[in-house]
């Protein structure tokens, strides 16, 4: 399996070269140079798997040049109940994301079982593991450069700490993160961890993560990786998970199921997408948005329109407050028929601020062949939706999670299972909770009282090369 770019300017790459490098030479995103086909004996013979044995059969279809045995023992150690041990609602471990029944036909996929609580866990814990075995076996270190909303630095520094030869620096909006969040990350002691806390938005976070990566001279000096959803590696563990809750929610593989996704960086959704036109009977996709309605916009009208984010409260919804989805191109590079000189020119608008509308092309005449709907919701439907979830399910969900149930109710399909994707327990929005429940949610034992741990962070401006000197002193 080879991997090119979406701007068609760089040389197709083995996985293991594609993983250490984040972003392409060219400024691209990497894709397989087509997406691996599960054939119906494949989907039979999976149905029973367990989970890492299924992760497995999956990954090896785009990891081909790591040992099979090696493999095998990379995603055993990964996906194990001992990690995602964290399950609510009477869910089972051993299924590692397993379904939370609301009504007949309605489900909610726990993805948020991992160690930090959020869905990015599910991606994290196995790039930590093949960063790890890449770099050992060449000899070579990394300095994973990220920036978050609120859930990926922890998850990536929790699966990143400790590992031989890498260093993380991570930025986050100063202030703009539950006190939950900022505690996971900048509670961490770690010798190999920086937490550098920008002043300003996401946005001019995941701007210095850009600048720096297309910096060549500097990435390739300083040996700068990627681990945001940018990170083809992450978004192909979380395809995964497609499958297992497609096997859960069906008894046989003549059925069809829908899947509502809260979205930021459209890394999730993407995996689904990528599921789907790997053969797996995704009837439909539901993208939810928060306030920050970039791509609701464009699956409704193919207008792509950038904008400053608007900034929800720091604990509804912040790793939704994102204008610029990353993970977007990837999408509209299957979109206009891999046409790599089409997302460059359309790219080269957005890098300019502009907006880009395909509604009059002939590319969006091929959007309903994708299985796409979207919605949004705002502070006052997510608070809605959680009293909801809580008086007529008995389930408590966290404000992402919400997003994504309230727009997958408006686009249930009949006879057709769907299955929101839980993206973090409540106890990481433990304010709006209170606001919307009057209640403290339930917070694992082994994370009571995080908040009040020594913190270790750097509040910097965005300034990119500020950001670099600081990388310089510390590598």
């Amino acid at each position: 399996m080879r991997y090119i770019s979406t701007r068609g300017h760089a040389a197709p790459q083995a996985f293991c070269d594609i993983l250490l490098g984040g972003l392409a030479p060219d400024g691209g995103l990497y894709l397989p140079e087509s997406y691996p086909q599960v054939s119906r004996a494949e989907l039979d013979a999976w149905r029973q798997l367990s989970y890492a044995d299924l992760a497995y059969e999956i990954l090896s279809k785009f990891i081909t040049d790591i040992p099979v045995a090696d493999l095998k023992a990379l995603v055993a150690k990964t996906y194990t109940a001992e990690v995602y041990c964290h399950t609510r609602n009477g869910g089972d471990a051993a299924q590692i994301t397993p379904l939370t029944r609301l009504e007949d036909g309605l489900y909610t996929q726990e993805l948020s079982n991992g160690p930090t609580l959020a869905f990015k866990d599910m991606a994290m814990q196995l790039l930590g593991n093949l960063f790890e075995y890449v770099l050992d076996k060449r000899n070579e270190s990394i300095n994973i450069l990220g920036a978050t909303s609120g859930d990926t630095g922890s998850a990536a520094e929790y699966a990143m700490r400790g590992k031989h030869n890498v260093k993380v620096f991570m930025l986050s909006p100063d202030g703009k993160m539950s006190a939950f969040q900022r505690a996971q990350m900048y509670s961490l002691q770690d010798a190999n961890i920086f937490n550098i806390a920008v002043t300003g938005l996401f946005d001019d976070a995941q701007d210095i993560v850009k600048a720096v990566s297309n910096d060549a001279v500097f990435k390739a000096k300083y040996k700068i990786g990627a681990v945001n959803s940018i990170n083809w590696a992450r978004v192909a563990a979380q395809i995964v998970y497609y499958f297992q809750g497609y096997f859960l929610a069906t008894k046989s593989n003549d059925e069809q199921v829908a899947f509502a996704v809260p979205s930021g960086n459209f890394g999730n959704i993407c995996a689904g997408h990528i599921a789907r036109q790997m053969g797996l009977p995704i009837a439909r996709l539901v993208l939810a948005t928060n306030e920050n309605d970039v791509l609701d916009e464009f699956f409704r009208t193919g207008v792509y329109r950038p904008r400053k984010a608007v900034e929800t409260s720091i604990t509804s919804s912040p790793s939704m407050d994102i204008s610029k989805a990353s993970n977007f191109e990837r999408f509209i590079f299957d979109l206009v028929g891999r046409d790599p000189a089409v997302v460059r020119e359309l790219w080269a608008r957005v890098d300019k601020g502009e907006a880009f509308d395909l509604s009059a092309t002939v590319h969006w005449q091929k959007m309903p062949k994708f299985g796409f709907a979207s919605g949004k919701s705002i502070h006052a439907d997510r608070i809605k939706t959680i009293r909801f979830a809580l008086g007529r399910y008995n389930v408590m969900l966290d404000t992402h999670t919400a997003d994504g149930l309230k727009v997958a109710l408006e686009h249930r399909l009949p006879n057709i299972p769907m299955i929101v994707l839980e993206t973090a327990q409540p106890a990481k929005f433990e304010e709006t909770i209170r606001e919307a429940l009057g209640t403290e949610p339930v917070r694992p034992a082994d994370l009571a009282g995080i908040e009040k741990l020594p913190q270790r962070v750097v509040v910097m401006a965005p300034d990119v090369a500020a950001i670099k000197q600081f990388i310089v002193e510390r590598v």
